[in-house]
């Protein structure tokens, strides 16, 4: 059995950047990883503990849309975490990662099913943010998250910008800006905005040394729109400062 700690950064109660990091690492393990995930702000209240299948993988955390992108996905199954003999015999209201996530996860290692952990969980509960649609030559999305640098996340996925691109070029509009995609931040002259697919797998917002939120004013429901870069001429010309 091998432990990987994968972060302790997630900013403190960050849901929708734990769900963004855990949806960015998860693909990286083998088949039958079991991965505990714990940011819990409503730790100790009538929030559930559960496990969710999906796949070959097994998520165990709170139900409080830490488990968004898996479920988003489909093909998955979830449980509660009820039964007391697969916790702590004291259960601390303010420490159910150590009381009962960690041992809901050895418990899993050693062989014991989903299943036998408590009741089904049929409406596990989802962050509100929005899939990225298909529209006209492009994508349609938001903006997800905004993280400590001021990058603004979409929901439009980088196989979605590769649909888009392909063998050309691409242009991407928010906040009445309209920017050019790049490779990488060093594309940018200092202090540029531009947008680029990040680490997450996602399209992101960026300006070079600089904060995004700040220069566009988006934040989190900030409406994204990808299309091919021919799509946008005689609109406006492509800038890459605010």
């Amino acid at each position: 059995m091998h432990l990987v700690d994968v972060t302790h950064e997630v900013e403190p109660q960050q849901i929708v950047e734990a769900a963004l990091a855990l949806d960015a690492a998860a693909g990286f393990f083998p088949p039958g990883t079991i991965h505990v995930a714990v940011v819990d702000p409503g730790v100790g209240t009538a929030r559930r503990g559960i496990v969710v299948s999906a796949g070959s993988h097994l998520f165990v955390g709170p139900d409080n849309g830490l488990f968004t992108p898996v479920v988003a996905r489909g093909a998955w199954s979830a449980f509660e975490l009820a039964a007391p003999e697969f916790r702590l015999p004291e259960v601390s209201r303010t420490f159910h990662g150590r009381d009962i996530f960690a041992p809901a996860a050895a418990h899993l290692a050693l062989g014991v099913g989903p299943s036998r952990f408590g009741p089904p969980v049929t409406d596990p509960v989802c962050l509100p943010w929005v899939e990225a649609r298909a529209v006209a030559d492009g994508y349609a999305g938001t903006v997800i998250h905004v993280d400590r640098f001021g990058n603004l996340v979409t929901s439009i996925s980088a196989t979605q910008v590769a649909a888009v691109t392909g063998d050309g070029l691409a242009a991407v509009k928010v906040a009445g800006h309209l920017l050019a995609l790049v490779g990488t931040y060093a594309d940018l002259p200092p202090g540029g905005a531009g947008a680029l697919v990040g680490s997450r797998n996602r399209l992101e917002v960026v300006v070079r040394e600089g904060s995004a939120a700040n220069r566009l004013r988006a934040q989190r429901g900030t409406p994204v729109l990808l299309r091919p870069r021919m799509r946008w001429s005689g609109t406006r010309r492509l800038r890459s400062r605010g």
